[in-house]
């Protein structure tokens, strides 16, 4: 089930970060920051940050933004919800939860008048960029980061990879 997370949940959602950055690291080498507690708790505050549950435990988190102009620039002007830091914990791994997540989103979009869900990953991850694919995004293509200031340390000279889903 998908919900909002909650300021009780801090903990598990920090240590899920460091999991998956640990994980991205052998996978492709780049490592996520440790992500500040005060973002976090904003986004909860800001009912911008969910999770899914499985048996009571906290197994998938990411949060969403209606605005991303460092990364899309002028398509930022398109009605869209932009998904950052899906994260699972890898107890639960392979329980298809990027799919699960498409399809709340396909909701939760049009709720919030937005026309597209969008994504950006760290460049270079071939099976990351498919599975996406796979679960309906449109892989637009690479874009090197220049504008990077008060974004997480890991778009510092970052190229990153593009998905657009038109719901």
């Amino acid at each position: 089930m998908i919900v909002n997370t909650s300021l009780q949940d801090m903990d598990s959602v920090l240590t899920l970060y460091k999991m998956a950055s640990d994980f991205k690291k052998t996978v492709s080498g780049v490592q996520w920051p440790e992500f500040d507690r005060n973002m976090i708790k904003t986004e909860i505050n800001e009912e911008r940050h969910f999770k899914i549950t499985v048996d009571e435990q906290v197994a998938c988190v990411w949060s969403i933004t209606f605005d991303d102009h460092q990364v899309w620039a002028e398509k930022n002007e398109d009605p869209a919800v932009y998904i950052h830091r899906i994260a699972t914990n890898p107890n639960f791994r392979g329980q298809k939860f990027v799919e699960q997540i498409v399809k709340w989103a396909k909701e939760f979009a049009p709720q919030h008048n937005k026309l597209y869900v969008r994504m950006d990953t760290t460049a270079g991850n071939q099976k990351l960029t498919d599975y996406y694919v796979k679960c309906g995004f449109t892989y637009l293509g690479d874009k090197k980061m220049t504008d990077t200031e008060g974004r997480p340390d890991h778009y510092h000279n970052a190229t990153m990879g593009l998905f657009q889903l038109k719901v």
